[in-house]
């Protein structure tokens, strides 16, 4: 009965182990395709990128750093032990995985995007000075940047549940730490805005900030009523190149 309990526990630590690895490499993936994306864009056609490098290393910390203690930390469910087993030559990945990064990275380079070529029309900018004004409008870009990559935290929880907060009262470090993160980008914003090259920002710019954030919650929800086929794509992929490869055109 004792070795039946034990085994019991080491298959759902494990289970645990493996999981949270998966949801920290969906977070990881997220904010690097995500800032990529944006500044390769935003360089080609304007010769200016919105996140500089400092900022690039604030947002690297919060995933690499505080992403990882928060999502490294989440205690067994569960819902893990009603998860086929996974075999050794199963993909990290997951189609799941896939869907849900890739929702989240094209839902932050468009709006982002979006701000980064008219934003000075859409925040209201027009008055101020053309330096001030593209300092307002980047430092909004890399605040709600940092702020999507927050809630992303929430949604990289549960890869594969709908409810993104079922048992985030049990996890007390992911709580402390989402709080840490926040109390520090306020910090950045606000009061060492020469270091980062930012400019405070109004209650407004903040909101705005916030809504486009917060987005992701409701986005993931859709993203994950979205079927995804159950071979993993790398088959897929693997199955297009030989059929192509075996063609009449290539005899």
């Amino acid at each position: 009965m004792i070795f039946n309990v034990s085994l019991m526990q080491v298959v759902r630590w494990g289970r645990s182990v493996y999981a949270n690895i998966q949801k920290f490499i969906q977070f990881q993936l997220t904010v690097n395709v995500a800032a990529l994306i944006i500044n390769v864009v935003a360089a080609i056609s304007s010769g200016d990128v919105p996140l500089n490098a400092v900022q690039l290393l604030w947002v690297n910390l919060i995933m690499d750093t505080l992403g990882a203690l928060a999502l490294a930390t989440e205690p067994p469910t569960d819902h893990l032990m009603h998860r086929p087993p996974v075999g050794r030559r199963e993909p990290l990945i997951t189609n799941n995985m896939w869907r849900n990064l890739l929702i989240q990275a094209a839902y932050q380079v468009s709006v982002l995007l979006v701000l980064n070529f008219r934003g000075k029309s859409l925040l209201g900018l027009e008055h101020e000075t053309p330096q001030r004004a593209n300092k307002v409008k980047n430092t909004l870009i890399f605040n709600a940047f940092v702020l999507c990559q927050i809630f992303n935290e929430f949604n990289a929880r549960k890869p594969d549940e709908l409810n993104i907060f079922k048992g985030i009262t049990k996890n007390h470090l992911f709580i402390v730490i989402v709080g840490i993160t926040l109390v520090l980008q306020v910090i950045i914003i606000e009061f060492v805005g020469k270091f980062t090259s930012t400019v405070q920002l109004n209650w407004k710019q903040w909101l705005i900030s916030a809504v486009i954030a917060i987005i992701s919650w409701p986005l993931a929800v859709i993203g994950k009523l979205i079927p995804v086929p159950q071979t993993p794509l790398h088959k897929f992929f693997t199955k297009m190149f030989h059929r192509s490869g075996n063609s009449p055109s290539d005899q």
